[in-house]
């Protein structure tokens, strides 16, 4: 400590902030250093959290740390990895943190191979690899769909070859239209943003992605990462008519069916009606077999029904208590018959004891009854007196009479 408080800095020395901003400043000033092309092989190689990387360069004699930010990073066609040999382009600067010169990239390419073809079989193997060509992920395709969505420019010719081929060989379907940039950097965001939209719909049956042919770097959108995750990420079956016969992209090794050319996507999305007639003539016949079977089947049903409906029917009870109300009332009439026989035949013999016993059959005999002008009978001569006006009543009448005397 003593050591420390005793020494002084001189006036003429260098801090090391100083000298090493002075060392980055003839980095700077070297234009030969500020856009520098660099072969070697990747070693260190690191992918840090925020999308930059971190990688030396090497050969067998020398070594050079290495920074690329994210923005140039994202422009990379390949996944570069520890051992790679790749041409890489920048500037050298240096990083004063830690006082040592690096190099800047800017851009990266395989060494020894077309950046594109690298690029592209690179990110072939990695989503192989991932199993994003794998057929087990493939959609089928609908056989009859009611509405396509198509992916692809607004003025190519592509667009008007699809459209042409729907209404030619299925007028039934109907087009829904997601435009968008089919080439250059700003296609790849465009392409997903329309996927995503025409499969977030409800109403969508099938998606073409589609563009007319070109060479590898006009066709490079379709090999995009993004673009590749967001078709296998749909969930519609997605068709891809990218480019001639010839040219292959990322985008139709992901998609559920690959067409050679946009006019064969749409052949391959819809059916031909004039290929549909005979099947659509043994579909209505089959039909109309299937309705008469089951017209039998339900007549039988209904025979069954009825026979049990019968069966269970009130009906039947009615009858059997009409049945039983018909026997009850024959009863009942013999019954009051015999009733009504005994009652006449009683009748008679009380009406016979009684004509026996009747005062008319005693007056029939010669028999008179005499009554007083009160209508009182006269049992006895003492009841009258002479000069009494009496009524006699015979057997067919009556007359009157006035008593002249009595014995």
């Amino acid at each position: 400590m003593a050591f420390l408080r005793s020494t002084s800095f001189s006036s003429d020395a260098w801090s090391v902030s100083q000298l090493t901003q002075y060392i980055r400043e003839l980095f700077e000033i070297d234009y030969r250093l500020q856009d520098v092309e660099v072969s070697g092989e990747i070693s260190n190689f690191t992918r840090a959290r925020s999308g930059h990387l971190y990688f030396t360069l090497k050969d067998d004699k020398a070594q050079l740390k290495c920074v690329m930010w994210r923005s140039a990073a994202e422009r990379i066609r390949f996944q570069p990895q520890d051992g790679d040999a790749v041409v890489v382009n920048g500037r050298i600067s240096v990083y004063e943190a830690s006082g040592v010169y690096q190099l800047y990239a800017e851009q990266m390419s395989p060494l020894g191979q077309g950046d594109l073809a690298a690029a592209f079989e690179a990110l072939k193997a990695k989503l192989s690899d991932e199993g994003l060509f794998d057929a087990e992920f493939k959609k089928p395709i609908p056989q009859f769909p009611r509405k396509i969505g198509i992916v692809t420019s607004a003025d190519a010719a592509a667009l008007r070859d699809i459209i042409n081929v729907l209404r030619r060989r299925y007028p039934l379907v109907s087009v829904l239209i997601a435009p968008t940039l089919v080439q250059g950097a700003d296609a790849p965001p465009q392409i997903v943003r329309a996927l995503r939209w025409l499969d977030g719909r409800t109403d969508i049956d099938t998606i073409i992605l589609a563009r007319g042919g070109g060479s590898m770097e006009d066709l490079w959108a379709f090999n995009d990462e993004g673009v590749a995750r967001a078709i296998f990420a749909a969930q519609h079956p997605i068709i891809s008519g990218v480019g001639h016969e010839v040219d292959f992209t990322i985008a139709d090794f992901v998609a559920d069916l690959r067409a050679p050319t946009p006019s064969a996507a749409a052949e391959l999305a819809v059916p031909d009606v004039s290929e549909l007639r005979p099947y659509f003539h043994t579909i209505q016949q089959q039909m109309k077999n299937l309705v008469l079977e089951q017209i039998g089947q339900y007549r039988w049903q209904v025979q069954v029904l009825k026979r049990s409906l019968n069966h269970l029917s009130p009906r039947v009870g009615i009858a059997g208590n009409r049945q039983r109300l018909d026997g009850w009332q024959s009863r009942l009439e013999r019954a009051m018959q015999r009733r009504l026989d005994q009652s006449s035949h009683r009748l008679n013999v009380l009406h016979a004891q009684l004509t026996a016993v009747s005062p008319k059959a005693t007056l029939e005999r010669g028999y008179a009854i005499v009554r007083r002008d009160d209508g009182r009978i006269v049992r006895s001569s003492a009841a009258v007196q002479p000069g009494d006006a009496l009524t006699i009543q015979v057997h067919d009448g009556q007359f009157g009479v006035v008593v002249d005397g009595k014995k």
